[in-house]
């Protein structure tokens, strides 16, 4: 079912996942949609789509801390250098995702970054739309678009996994690449690159 903006008790429209007030809120208010620096950020909010696939995004920034503090802080060097027993430890630790294959694609895809010709920043920016969407209703938002298609596929071809275009279309809406804040939402246009 579609629906547009929703404004709250506060009197904000927002898009209405961020409606409620909470972390959801908090994080459609304060970080979601906004550019994002540096192989590091990029790279944790990469982790962090592929470990929500299959999941709610609010289970992710519930175990968010958890998720820095097992995975270093998401550094590559330290995470391209994990072995069997590191493995161990993030498949017993309850504060984050225990999927092995996600874990296992986390280490994968700090290896790829770290044997990047560039940075994944540039690498990831380089699809950013000429042309971008001005959704009114959640039924308006896509799901994926040729520019994410053409990073996943970018990226799989560099090494990386779990970078399907679904994810990598959220990825690019987290961090600013597209603006898929409902037109009404307070949020719209506020700071992302897409303006």
């Amino acid at each position: 079912m579609s629906s547009g903006p929703v404004t709250g008790e506060d009197g904000i429209a927002r898009c209405p996942w961020g409606a409620t007030p909470g972390v959801m809120q908090d994080y459609h208010d304060t970080e979601w949609g906004m550019p994002v620096s540096g192989d590091t950020a990029i790279f944790e909010r990469l982790t962090l789509e592929a470990f929500q696939s299959g999941l709610s995004w609010s289970t992710i920034l519930n175990k968010r801390d958890n998720f820095r503090a097992a995975f270093d802080g998401f550094d590559p060097e330290i995470v391209a250098a994990y072995g069997a027993d590191k493995v161990a430890a993030l498949m017993a630790d309850a504060g984050i995702v225990r999927n092995r294959l996600k874990v296992d694609a986390t280490i994968v895809n700090a290896r790829a970054l770290l044997a990047l010709d560039g940075s994944l920043e540039e690498l990831v920016r380089a699809f950013a739309p000429a042309v971008q969407p001005a959704p009114r209703t959640t039924g308006e938002l896509p799901g994926r678009s040729p520019e994410s298609l053409a990073l996943s596929k970018a990226l799989k071809k560099q090494g990386f996994t779990f970078v399907g275009p679904t994810t990598m279309y959220a990825l690019m809406e987290a961090i600013g690449i597209v603006d898929t804040h409902l037109v009404g939402c307070h949020r719209r246009g506020a700071g992302t690159m897409a303006g």
